[in-house]
């Protein structure tokens, strides 16, 4: 018993001389997203951007974004996130956690729970497709997750995008949304239709609205590009 709880002891101050060691990186950014499609391919997109546009190499202004599928949802999503930042390496400057309304009835407890933890949090009510339908045109309907799905894939045929319509699985999402459609035209939507909710009202209530623009905003010295 005695050699049992010795060991615990040992463990756990391992763990504490680990977070001690752990190196701060400034404008370091670290991206948890529910699903393993169109929300991590999206930020995977924005992060390949800008390692290109910087290089592969050591550059003091590039900025270390590092980006997590996790399969998992809202609250379990929050739980998830705070596993991976207690065993990285980095200590983040900031932590982000996406995800989306759907159907979920945790939705406000995870947001609080998150920002209580002291991430970010990049949701959107409905979907993640809203924050994509956006870079198109403006729209203020409360839609379902599927019919966004379905605006979308009308509008890239359409469009000539893809004569499949829009595919969650697209690994060049993007790529596709910044150059078919317009960064800077997403933020403007996001913006406008976030001001339009009275102060406190419930993330569950504000239908459509997304919060993902305050994330790209952040990263705004390294896209500046894409939204002027």
């Amino acid at each position: 018993m005695g050699s049992d709880n010795l060991f615990k002891k040992r463990r756990a101050a391992d763990k504490e001389r680990k977070k001690e060691f752990r190196t701060p990186k400034p404008n370091s950014f670290l991206i948890v997203s529910e699903g393993e499609k169109t929300e991590p391919l999206y930020f995977d997109g924005l992060a390949e951007y800008i390692n290109k546009k910087y290089g592969r190499g050591i550059d003091v202004k590039k900025p270390i974004i590092d980006t997590k599928g996790e399969g998992k949802c809202t609250v379990s999503l929050v739980n998830a996130t705070e596993k991976i930042v207690s065993r990285a390496n980095v200590l983040y400057s900031q932590v982000w956690v996406a995800f989306d309304k759907d159907d979920f009835q945790d939705f406000d407890e995870a947001i609080a729970l998150a920002e209580q933890k002291g991430y970010h949090v990049a949701w959107s009510n409905q979907s993640f497709e809203y924050w994509i339908y956006l870079h198109f045109h403006y729209s203020d309907s409360a839609l379902h997750r599927h019919d966004w799905v379905d605006k979308l894939s009308k509008l890239f045929k359409e469009w000539g995008i893809s004569p499949d319509g829009y595919e969650k699985n697209d690994e060049k999402v993007f790529e596709i949304a910044t150059t078919h459609g317009s960064l800077k035209s997403a933020v403007n939507s996001a913006t406008r239709i976030e001001k339009t909710y009275p102060p406190n009202t419930k993330p569950s209530q504000q239908d459509p609205c997304t919060k993902v623009h305050h994330l790209i905003l952040e990263l705004k010295p390294y896209i500046s590009e894409l939204l002027e």
